[in-house]
């Protein structure tokens, strides 16, 4: 094959971490299903337990499989590794704990994933690392935050569920002038649309279930690294025993082909969908950064290249029968966990019972969506509908 080295992110994407004429020239990495590896002589044997081996050791610490995938994701990101886990939780868990210890101090965002909120507050806290949350608009602010035993700082742009976006650069220079890491999540922007390691990450997490994948059939995360923390990573994943199953790091691999191609449709549509409920009567805001209205837009502009699919909007206060008439009629949305995938999903959220380090004050109902692939006019058609049958509730209900 040509050399794809050097080519755009969207050219790496379909040739990244194939190596066809290795096998029979057979297009995609084959699947291996392999728990014991066989050496072929002692020598060998003595070889594969040291640190340096290149070769197959054991299923779970990779196969050809998985490093085809690991390959691929690390040459698109421009990382100097890149490790598969079972889960976008699992990803963001081995990279804190790769690089937290007892007594030290760990930023984050508030308004990250609730679940990585959960994980320092009744994971991290039990095992003596401190966490401050802090506001996700901070910028170069958090200066005044770090203290002498602060050893990271969590990023997450647009915030889950509210969208905020984040200046990473200025948090990024004040994180390392204070010698700390800068770690991110970024499953919203993806490789695609967020260059995380040029704007000053260390190591980057991403939900594979979501746009990698993109066929919602897929439990999987990944975390990037840097050369300063690669091995470090890697190593807090092996000792947690974390790895994925051959044929899920399969069809992992095969939807990071078509990413870009889905991404781009996945943003289109979401973009159209949140200028038209910008104009609906009911709703009180729209949360897209992709949006000139959104107040950190030109941050946005100036960080990332594109957006993904998922937004939200808040609704005027209307009773729960007229919210319950919304929802329970939407024909094309999904009403369930994840995104990132072919589908269209809505689901309610309440940030207010997420956040410490600040508020939120909207009295409406947050919604949350993910636009997918379908025909943007039947995406809002069925919206359109949507509001006609909460309008009717809310006026039987007054």
């Amino acid at each position: 094959m040509h050399d794809w080295k050097g080519k755009t992110a969207r050219t790496r994407l379909v040739h990244a971490g194939r190596h066809p004429h290795d096998n029979h020239g057979v297009v995609n990495p084959p699947v291996y299903h392999a728990s014991t590896i066989l050496q072929p002589s002692l020598a060998v044997w003595e070889a594969s337990r040291k640190p340096d081996f290149q070769g197959y050791r054991y299923g779970r610490a990779g196969t050809p499989t998985s490093r085809s995938f690991e390959e691929a994701v690390a040459d698109l990101y421009g990382a100097a590794d890149a490790v598969a886990v079972s889960s976008g939780m699992a990803a963001i868990a081995c990279a804190l704990m790769a690089v937290l210890k007892a007594g030290d101090h760990v930023l984050m965002t508030d308004s990250t994933y609730f679940p990585t909120r959960k994980f320092c507050d009744q994971m991290l806290s039990r095992y003596g690392v401190e966490t401050t949350y802090y506001d996700p608009r901070i910028g170069a602010g958090i200066s005044a935050l770090l203290k002498p035993n602060t050893r990271a700082v969590y990023t997450e742009a647009p915030g889950s569920l509210t969208f905020e976006m984040q200046d990473i650069p200025a948090i990024a220079e004040a994180a390392h002038a204070h010698g700390a890491v800068v770690l991110t999540d970024n499953t919203w922007g993806t490789a695609l649309h967020f260059d995380a390691f040029a704007k000053g990450v260390d190591i980057v997490v991403e939900a594979v279930t979501k746009y990698i994948c993109g066929h919602s059939d897929v439990m999987m995360g990944m975390i990037a690294s840097t050369q300063e923390y690669a091995g470090t990573v890697r190593d807090m994943v092996r000792l947690h025993g974390n790895c994925c199953g051959p044929d899920d790091l399969y069809l992992a691999q095969r939807g990071l082909r078509s990413m870009a191609v889905r991404l781009k449709q996945n943003e289109a549509n979401g973009l159209e969908l949140a200028r038209w409920l910008e104009g609906r009567p009911e709703v009180s805001q729209v949360l897209h950064p992709g949006l000139p209205s959104h107040p950190d837009h030109a941050l946005w502009q100036r960080d990332f290249t594109g957006a993904c699919g998922l937004f939200a909007f808040v609704l005027k206060p209307v009773p729960r029968a007229a919210l319950a008439a919304f929802l329970d009629g939407l024909g094309l949305y999904g009403m369930g966990a994840s995104w990132g995938g072919f589908e269209s999903l809505i689901l309610p959220g309440d940030p207010k019972a997420l956040r410490t380090a600040t508020t939120w004050d909207d009295p409406g109902q947050l919604l949350r969506i993910h636009a997918g692939l379908e025909d943007v006019a039947d995406l809002i058609a069925d919206l359109d509908a949507g509001f006609e049958r909460l309008n009717a509730a809310a006026q039987a209900a007054a």
